[in-house]
């Protein structure tokens, strides 16, 4: 069990999300950066879809009331174990009573926390995730308050830990080839033209080539965006229609947002593009004020970053069954 002992808002438990009932007005939600929780839940021998406290508002801070494997992914930063520096892409072992702390980390947005058997919330249409739109899942349908207790799932796996832990080199470094780093301060984002891109013929262009800021007004429903407006070249009377994590839509005030985990179920506003999915994880760990440019993609790209992603995985995986096998050798 854990018991929450500092907390900003905005910080909920979250797995890889609820999909598959966006038909009756239900968002996937989920984790903003689905690959660290998944790499998280191998790490420490839960299944990948195994719920994590995603952390959004630091410092945050939790006691363990009980002992347990965890590790730290997401983070660009090092977590803290009653003030002694972690290493974070890596598992620990925690006693009771002992405080992890996690600060502000240096570049990127968010860190999420794994532990063993996950965390034992209620499971509502498949999923643990905390809809906060919706006010259910997760912990009571709200984000985390100070004084929150949780406890852990049944673990599957039950050795212990190397006393070095289990690490793994982070996607944004394994991955480098896959997903080049800013340019000219700029994060490159990959998308595919969607349905109503030549509704705003020059304008269109002017997506591509210009920079964009993810602006204040951004959450985990959308991200939007502040830059050089767009617009169509006639007004357009459209009806809503289903959107998904990724779809950029463009309001009547020109500038774009990107659905993000809380996507919308329907919109009616123009699509001009979409994100590959692939690159929803870097997405999610922009900051607000983030600059981004869009990339042309195609679908034969984006299909071979999603295999390259898939043998990452794969690789952790097999790495943490070998240490495991080893360790189960040697007792």
């Amino acid at each position: 069990m854990i018991e929450i002992v500092e907390t900003g808002p905005f910080n909920t438990v979250q797995d890889l999300g609820r999909p598959g009932y966006r038909d009756i007005g239900v968002s996937a939600s989920g984790a903003m950066d689905p690959l660290a929780v998944k790499i998280g839940n191998i790490l420490v021998g839960n299944n990948d879809d195994a719920a994590a406290i995603e952390v959004q508002t630091f410092p945050f801070k939790l006691r363990f009331e009980t002992g347990g494997v965890f590790g730290v992914t997401g983070t660009d930063g090092h977590p803290m174990l009653d003030g002694r520096e972690l290493f974070p892409w890596c598992t620990h072992v925690a006693e009771p009573g002992q405080i992890l702390e996690l600060r502000q980390p240096p570049r990127l947005a968010r860190a999420y926390i794994v532990f063993r058997g996950g965390l034992d919330v209620p499971i509502l249409m498949g999923s643990r995730s905390t809809s906060l739109r919706g006010g259910f899942g997760g912990n009571a349908g709200r984000p985390l308050i100070k004084g929150d207790r949780i406890e852990f799932g049944t673990p599957s796996d039950v050795l212990p830990p190397p006393a070095s832990g289990i690490a793994v080199i982070e996607p944004a470094v394994a991955l480098r080839d896959a997903f080049p780093g800013p340019i000219d301060g700029a994060l490159p984002i990959r998308a595919i033209a969607a349905g109503e891109h030549e509704l705003f013929a020059a304008d269109g262009e002017a997506f591509w080539s210009q920079t964009w800021r993810i602006s204040s007004s951004s959450d985990r429903t959308g991200y939007r965006l502040s830059g050089e407006p767009i617009k169509p070249t006639a007004t357009v009377e459209m009806r809503s229609h289903g959107v998904v994590p990724g779809v950029i839509q463009v309001p009547p005030s020109g500038e774009p947002i990107i659905q993000m985990s809380d996507a919308n179920t329907a919109g009616g506003y123009p699509k001009i593009a979409g994100v590959i999915e692939c690159d929803l994880w870097r997405l999610g760990q922009a900051r607000i004020g983030s600059r981004l440019r869009f990339v042309r993609s195609t679908h034969a790209e984006a299909r071979a970053i999603e295999q390259a992603v898939a043998r990452y995985v794969e690789d952790v995986r097999k790495t943490s069954q070998m240490v495991k096998r080893a360790l189960k050798a040697m007792t």
